[in-house]
């Protein structure tokens, strides 16, 4: 009896509240996300040019490298 009672009152929680968490808990994630590249993009614009073409950028290609759509490698592999 036990097991019903518990059963049905599960059924009576509404399904919004679930969406809802999700929905919270993703965009919390976007915002850590979008930070962290923010943190990224400053600390790589801080560099002077010596500095970013020692490691394959130049100062316009940042943002591109720090989102992922940039890959020197792969560049050359066309």
């Amino acid at each position: 009896m036990n097991t019903l009672a518990q059963s049905a009152a599960q059924a009576s929680i509404p399904q919004w509240s679930g969406g809802l968490v999700r929905w919270i808990g993703a965009g919390a994630l976007a915002a850590a996300a979008y930070w962290e590249r923010r943190t990224a993009i400053k600390a790589l614009l801080e560099r002077d040019d010596r500095e970013l073409r020692d490691i394959g950028l130049v100062r316009s290609q940042i943002e591109a490298a720090v989102g992922g759509a940039f890959n020197p490698h792969r560049a050359n592999m066309r």
